[in-house]
């Protein structure tokens, strides 16, 4: 009996922290892609913040589900959403394109980061609607880092440019249905 209801126990302290485990992987690839872009290993860079993206995508609908969505989970959601997708990708992109532009390609690089971590906080003091007001740091964290595959194509004066749309689509006030 003592065995059971330990076993238990441990089960369902196991489940209420799935999603906050899940978290901590995205966390966990973000860092990894901001250590592989140090290293230039870019394309593993990029593959890092695709898994940490698809990590973010599941992780509140498992907190949803195992009825255990707290303020802790969503403080360390945000904290993983500005390093997977606030500062890998912009580190990712200023590394490959933007420091060739000095000073003024770091103020676009902390301008789009700063916007992020606005964005961020903002969700984290609104209440729940169905609704994101401005874009969220996951989708233009998705699109910086999908820019990577056209770094051939476009000139490095459009990262310039996307940064700034991204940074002020983040903290815009428009409002877009979740889904």
């Amino acid at each position: 009996m003592l065995i059971t209801e330990r076993m238990d126990h441990t089960i369902k302290k196991l489940r209420s922290q799935t999603a906050n485990t899940i978290t901590v992987g995205n966390m966990l690839f973000g860092g990894a892609s901001l250590m592989a872009t140090l290293n230039g290993s870019y394309s593993y860079s990029v593959l890092f913040i695709f898994i940490a993206a698809f990590l973010d995508r599941f992780d509140g609908m498992v907190a949803r589900k195992f009825n255990q969505e707290s303020d802790l989970g969503k403080q360390l959601d945000s904290m993983s959403d500005i390093l997977s997708f606030g500062v890998a990708p912009a580190i990712l992109i200023y590394q490959l394109v933007l420091s060739e532009f000095g000073f003024v390609g770091m103020v676009f690089t902390v301008f789009y980061i700063s916007a992020g971590a606005f964005r961020l906080a903002r969700f984290n003091i609104s209440e729940s609607t169905g609704y994101f007001t401005g874009l969220p740091i996951t989708a233009a964290g998705t699109v910086v880092t999908l820019s990577y595959f056209g770094i051939s194509l476009f000139s490095p004066v459009v990262y310039m440019f996307l940064f700034i749309l991204c940074a002020l689509l983040m903290v815009s006030t428009f409002t877009l249905k979740k889904v």
